[in-house]
């Protein structure tokens, strides 16, 4: 028992040591009241009598820790059981109580319910939730970092396998190409002969139809069936007229017909048809030749022949009838010369390619279709191999613990947007009723002090506010045990504070401590 006071002795000592009012036990040997008190700046040497007497003598307030006197003093609760806190000298006795034990109203007439214990209780009680959150979030960690180094060296066996069959891909790349520019040559000659046939027997088709037309207007402008035209009789068509005053004068016609006072059938087509077939009018129907026919459009035979369209049906007929008779003559001029640029008939189409040509295109397409199939292969190759890399290097914490956020999204939905974040890619907010998404930045850097790099994200470049800078968030990383958006706020115009709580945040916590004692300032 002797023993036991003996050793209890020393810290009952420690406790009662004396010291004026308002000063923490760090600062009790500044006040020794055997001698006088210097100020704690230096600037003046009191009698110590002269401390806590209500008076200010010492311009930073130091000679009174325990009063109102000074300003610019401060107080010290002692708040056994629960933190030491230092408050402004102003406040005491001032009718509040600031101090959890009370020690700061004892001469206000106010009586402060000593509430330092349960205010240590409920402080333990917090401390340890949160060195529960941190102890399970560690552990979480440990697994998040485990699993990221699995994940790692699967995605490096894999990217060395795409590697691998990269070269082998490229080689097969390279010999379809060959064999479809083998397969393009025969099927381009062979194109390329049909065109060329049917070119020529439209060539040949067009200028028999000129030659008929010619002989019929030949036979009609020969009134006297003398096997030739004369001047006179050219003159009967007044449509022929070249200087525009309605009629054909007799030196016109023979200006068309070469100079000559007639043409025989065997020159008619060759020398005058071509200067008045646009002009000239049929006595029988047609009473209009068509113009010369402008090169048809060529439209190559393919593998799968489009459907023809549809005649129009009688309502179509009905309406488009209705629509000419109530247009202007312009418009009915413009529709007519639009009749006259219709798609090309029938005739105008190149015919189906002949079997031969046909089995040469069906080749080619083939050895086509097979370069294409391994092109897009090797490009999806490729692209595997660039994200596998871009991955496999990216600077995911000190042992990767946040390489599973990698592809991942998280959202906070508030009264008035869905934020969106994507971490290492994006931040969106997208209004909650609806609409487009706007950019609140792209994944920057790494952005925490040089001590704890790894606490907050920045990202940046995002959609420009209205007459501002691009809009940029902040990311601050909690620890947590579970991984989830807690906060989105605005401090500034443009640039968005986030918090994103996750076990990879979580340091390793400290040795655990009783919960029961209290903890005094000793």
């Amino acid at each position: 028992m002797l023993l036991l006071l003996l050793l209890l002795l020393p810290m009952c000592w420690a406790v009662e040591v004396k010291r004026p009012r308002g000063v923490s036990l760090t600062n009790h040997h500044f006040y020794d009241e055997s001698k006088p008190f210097t100020c704690l700046d230096g600037s003046a040497s009191i009698p110590f009598d002269q401390v806590n007497d209500d008076y200010c003598d010492c311009k930073d307030g130091s000679d009174e820790p325990g009063t109102a006197a000074c300003p610019n003093g401060s107080f010290h609760c002692t708040n056994t059981g629960y933190k030491p806190l230092y408050i402004s000298s102003r406040w005491v006795n001032d009718g509040v109580c600031d101090c959890c034990d009370g020690t700061d109203e004892y001469n206000s007439g106010i009586v402060c319910e000593n509430t330092c214990k349960e205010k240590g209780r409920k402080e333990r009680e917090t401390l340890q939730q949160m060195a529960e959150v941190t102890r399970e979030g560690f552990r979480l960690k440990k697994i998040l970092i485990e699993d990221w180094k699995k994940a790692r060296e699967e995605k490096q066996k894999k990217l060395i396998e795409l590697q691998s069959g990269k070269k082998s891909l490229e080689d097969q790349v390279e010999m379809l190409r060959t064999l479809k520019e083998e397969a393009e040559k025969p099927e381009k000659e062979a194109k390329d002969q049909h065109r060329k046939l049917w070119e020529e027997q439209q060539a040949t088709s067009k200028e028999q139809r000129e030659r008929e037309l010619a002989a019929s207007a030949f036979q009609e402008l020969d009134d006297d069936m003398d096997g030739a035209v004369s001047v006179a009789e050219l003159q009967t068509h007044s449509e022929l007229d070249t200087d525009g005053d309605g009629a054909l004068s007799e030196g016109e016609a023979q200006t068309l017909l070469g100079g000559d006072a007639q043409m025989d059938a065997a020159f008619f087509y060759d020398r005058v048809w071509a200067a008045i077939r646009d002009k000239y009018r049929s006595e029988v129907l047609p009473t209009e030749y068509p113009p010369s026919p402008p090169a048809p459009d060529v439209m190559e035979p393919k593998e799968e022949q489009p459907p023809m369209p549809s005649p129009p049906t009688e309502e179509e007929d009905e309406a488009e009838e209705d629509e000419e008779t109530e247009e202007e003559d312009e418009d009915e001029d413009s529709q007519g010369e639009q009749s006259k640029t219709a798609s090309p008939t029938e005739e105008d189409r190149m015919p189906p390619y002949d079997e031969q040509t046909q089995a040469f295109i069906n080749a080619a397409q083939e050895a086509r279709n097979k370069f294409e199939e391994a092109e897009r292969s090797l490009k999806d190759m490729e692209e595997s191999i660039r994200n596998l890399e871009q991955e496999i290097s990216f600077d995911f914490g000190p042992n990767g613990e946040f390489a599973y956020l990698y592809s991942q999204c998280y959202e906070l939905t508030t009264n008035e947007y869905i934020y969106r974040l994507c971490p290492f890619k994006l931040v969106s907010q997208k209004p909650k009723l609806g609409g487009s998404p706007t950019s609140l930045g792209t994944w920057g850097s790494w952005a925490g002090p040089d001590h704890d790099k790894f606490s907050t994200m920045k990202y940046e470049q995002g959609t420009g506010c209205w007459q501002g800078p691009n809009r940029s968030t902040t990311v601050r990383l909690l620890c947590g045990k579970e991984t989830v958006v807690t906060s989105t706020t605005e401090p500034s115009r443009c640039e968005y504070l986030m918090e994103l709580m996750t076990p990879a945040a979580c340091p390793e916590p400290p040795p655990e401590y009783p919960m029961e004692g209290d903890h005094d300032e000793l």
